[in-house]
């Protein structure tokens, strides 16, 4: 099935005719769990790999051993998916009981290389956002599931790039670690729905009379006062609820937030989407904007993939896919993936292929 994002709520270029020289495409990519072959863009299936070629490793020292093993998440992440919409069965509660983090590969030494985990790989032919080194068009993407690299204990996120026609027999079976950190670090295998959408820069990055105008724009649209409320107080308000659990609480207070009066924003609807997506423009949601530049010639680095742990949350709900608006959690989290606080990308130099790519996080 493809993915269709619904037009946004307002024509902003029309609006703001600067925003002209502040707009990019981005490919979202929608995915959803599925069975993708190696001849399919995908996140988590089976790479095109070579057969003769040897499979990326983690040579770095860090604990290996230790942490949960990838079997134990697919399964835990199989019997949810199946019980959506339902109870636990009692023997899915004991299996489910009899997972968990631990010392599962005493045997692995903190230097002892092992495979990096298949993460993504994408065809140029299906992303129109794509573009790599001459005359290659296969992208492949690889992370160590351990945040244990580098100053910032990050994960350390390795890039192919190949010409898919030279690729001969393939490698099968394909190398897998044992052991992964965390369970946010393994995606779920999806099939992607690739889909090119425009976005405008993130606000904080535009000219500041341009951010000024923005906000002036959307205070006086949502300035106006409710002349039954006084001192911010309604008087047809419900008396406080108290729930039994903080998951009630939670479900409650989602429940609220679908329920309100669609409006929209720049930040959330008119300039940037969220999901992994190939291009398009950074978001600074959590921080300062901050540059990412080449650290070997120095130019802007911009996104060549994000990784978001949510196609669309509350407020950015107008970005969800017509297709899915009545779908459960699994079409808004489909890929279980969770870095740093939801959202990692991956920066490229345009310059120079070549060059280190560069990782940021919000």
């Amino acid at each position: 099935m493809t993915r269709t994002t619904p037009p946004r709520p307002l024509d902003v270029e029309a609006v703001f005719p600067a925003l002209a020289a502040h707009r990019r495409t981005a490919t979202r990519l929608h995915p959803r769990p599925g069975s993708p072959t190696v001849r399919e863009s995908s996140v988590a299936g089976p790479l095109l790999w070579p057969a003769d070629e040897p499979w990326p490793v983690c040579t770095a020292t860090h604990k290996k051993g230790t942490g949960h093993l990838l079997s134990e998440v697919r399964l835990r992440r199989r019997i949810h998916a199946e019980a959506e919409g339902r109870d636990l069965t009692d023997e899915e509660l004991r299996v489910l009981k009899g997972t968990g983090r631990g010392r599962h590969a005493p045997d692995l030494a903190p230097g002892t290389p092992v495979p990096m985990l298949a993460v993504a790989q994408l065809y140029t032919r299906d992303v129109p956002d794509l573009t790599g080194p001459q005359d290659q068009d296969l992208l492949q993407v690889f992370w160590c599931p351990f945040e244990a690299h580098g100053p910032g204990s990050t994960i350390d996120v390795v890039l192919a790039w190949r010409r898919s026609a030279d690729v001969g027999a393939v490698l099968d079976p394909q190398p897998e670690p044992r052991v992964i950190g965390r369970e946010g670090c393994v995606p779920t295998m999806c099939v992607v729905h690739p889909e090119q959408v425009v976005e405008y820069e993130y606000l904080g990055s535009l000219e500041e009379d341009l951010q000024e105008e923005i906000c002036t724009w959307r205070g006086g649209l949502l300035d106006d006062e409710d002349p039954d409320e006084e001192d911010g107080r309604d008087e047809d308000a419900s008396p406080p609820v108290s729930y039994a659990t903080y998951e009630d609480y939670a479900a409650a207070m989602a429940a609220a937030r679908e329920a309100e009066p669609e409006t929209f924003t720049y930040m959330s609807d008119l300039s940037i989407a969220p999901g992994w997506k190939v291009g398009g423009f950074a978001s600074w949601h959590l921080t300062d904007p901050a540059r990412v530049d080449c650290p070997v010639c120095g130019t802007a680095m911009p996104p060549l993939l994000t990784v978001d742990k949510w196609e669309g949350d509350s407020a950015s709900r107008s970005w969800r896919p017509v297709e899915d608006q009545e779908s459960g959690p699994s079409a808004h989290d489909p890929t279980g993936v969770h870095l740093g606080r939801g959202l990692m990308r991956v920066h490229t130099c345009p310059a120079g292929p070549a060059h280190p790519h560069r990782l940021s996080f919000q």
